[in-house]
């Protein structure tokens, strides 16, 4: 019935979309001029919503239409790398918020001075996977440091990890042996409550070490339940990268999908610039890159990988 569902709003959303069109060039061959901003108007939100469609049906793949799980973690930097997570973060909510997708923060580790350290956000919307993937990987910021009493241009890093929520508990068999399951005291805002029980949850995924925490909510039990979905989606991938692996084996080659080259660069100083570069594509508004304006980077990386 899910299915069913997906499918006749997908129809629906083609069937409404060529409506628009013929309505359109109905107006347009009326040639009145008082109908002409009316006009410019809606071709741009046609175009729009055209391009959107085109994407997502181009998107293929496991769960690729369902949820995510996103994670963000500092990398060399220092505090900036901790600052750059607080700006990819915001930039992620403002994203899905524009997309009027779901986005909860889950678990969030804040640094010593500022920002923060990692941090897991489920995403919840359709095609939020399938979106989000194309973030997997190094993002790297370069600016005047807001933190550096002289001003210097520093360079940092963030890891960004996009993870499937798998919502079928079957198709990740989990055994309980194998975990570990600590409780401990959340960290940071959340009350008194939070502050004086133990309400965070550490699972230790021992077969393959995977370890996964969650902290944000009020409840252990709320906590626990999160982080076995987090657990799901990194069990997940990495029997995705195995999968890889082998078929690339095959190929004579495999490239590790680990901490390496940046995907995507953000210049604030001297010039500004976004730099995706696995496409070459080039963003002159980084601030407005980074206030959400991502889906032209996100659909250019997805054209030449789907």
């Amino acid at each position: 019935m899910q299915q069913v569902t997906a499918l006749s709003e997908e129809i629906q959303l083609w069937g409404t979309l060529s409506t628009r069109i013929a309505d359109a060039l109905e107006l347009a061959q009326m040639q009145d001029e008082s109908l002409r901003l009316d006009l410019e108007t809606e071709v741009i939100e046609i175009e729009g919503a055209t391009n959107r469609l085109d994407v997502e049906a181009m998107l293929s793949g496991e769960h690729a239409s369902g949820n995510a799980i996103l994670n963000l973690y500092a990398g060399a930097g220092g505090v900036d790398s901790q600052d750059f997570v607080s700006m990819l973060l915001r930039m992620y909510l403002r994203w899905a918020e524009r997309r009027r997708f779901g986005a909860e923060i889950i678990d969030q580790s804040s640094g010593e001075e500022a920002g923060i350290k990692s941090v897991t956000v489920t995403v919840t919307g359709k095609f939020a996977y399938a979106y989000l993937r194309a973030e997997r990987g190094v993002h790297r910021l370069v600016r005047i440091s807001p933190f550096d009493s002289a001003n210097r241009r520093h360079t940092s890093f963030v890891m960004v990890e996009a993870l499937p929520e798998i919502e079928d508990v079957r198709e990740i068999i989990i055994t309980p042996k194998d975990l570990q399951i600590d409780t401990f005291r959340a960290q940071g805002a959340g009350g008194q409550h939070m502050q004086k029980n133990d309400t965070a949850v550490r699972i230790t995924h021992h077969p393959t070490g995977t370890v996964v925490q969650c902290q944000n909510q009020r409840s252990q039990a709320q906590n626990r339940e999160n982080a076995m979905k987090v657990l799901r989606g990194k069990l997940y991938e990495l029997r995705q990268i195995e999968r890889d692996k082998e078929m690339a084996d095959l190929r004579g080659d495999f490239v590790k999908a680990e901490w390496g080259s940046q995907i995507r660069s953000y210049v604030l100083h001297p010039y500004q610039m976004v730099k995706d570069h696995r496409t070459q594509h080039e963003i002159g508004n980084a601030l407005g890159v980074l206030d959400g304006d991502l889906d032209e980077l996100m659909e250019i990386y997805l054209r030449t990988k789907e």
